[in-house]
């Protein structure tokens, strides 16, 4: 029996609640999840690559639901590229509202003919997340704003720190 593996991929600038929600949900669908961590500077992150890839390893260290192992990387290439050199099967994409579909159909259909044999699969976000983006979190967060309902305690230090 061949392995399903799985791509969740993602900026996590930072990572938040609703991330963790989609990466607990398809952690049930694969035999192996691989959290990509886009290093993509021309979104100027908030924080550096190693401090992204530190903040997704220490929640997803601290899940309580993981339903298949969960190992995350890095990656600068192209989608594609990166789940082919992963053996992926499939890449996970979490959607909030309408406005994220536009894009996502877009990038899927564009995935889609590059790589016919890697599916993209659509993980609505739970009607507690659907709002929470990681651009409104760090907003609010340098507004003074209590965003400790949407980021782990681990990942509030780290946004506080960074913004004072």
């Amino acid at each position: 029996m061949t392995n399903r593996i799985g791509i969740y991929p993602g900026t996590f600038d930072p990572i938040t609640k609703g991330h963790l929600h989609i990466i607990e949900r398809a952690s049930k669908l694969v035999d192996k999840l691989v959290i990509g961590v886009a290093d993509n500077p021309g979104k100027k992150p908030l924080f550096d690559l190693d401090e992204r890839m530190d903040m997704v390893k220490t929640d997803i260290a601290n899940m309580h639901d993981k339903y298949c192992p969960i190992e995350v990387v890095s990656f600068g290439n192209l989608l594609i590229h990166f789940a082919r050199e992963q053996n992926a099967t499939c890449v996970f994409r979490g959607l909030r509202a309408s406005s994220d579909f536009e894009f996502e159909f877009q990038m899927t259909g564009m995935n889609f003919r590059l790589a016919p044999d890697i599916e993209t699969v659509f993980l609505m976000a739970s009607d507690k997340w659907q709002f929470v983006s990681s651009s409104f979190i760090k907003e609010i967060s340098k507004l003074d704003g209590d965003i400790s309902e949407f980021v782990t305690p681990s990942v509030l230090k780290k946004l506080q720190a960074k913004q004072m």
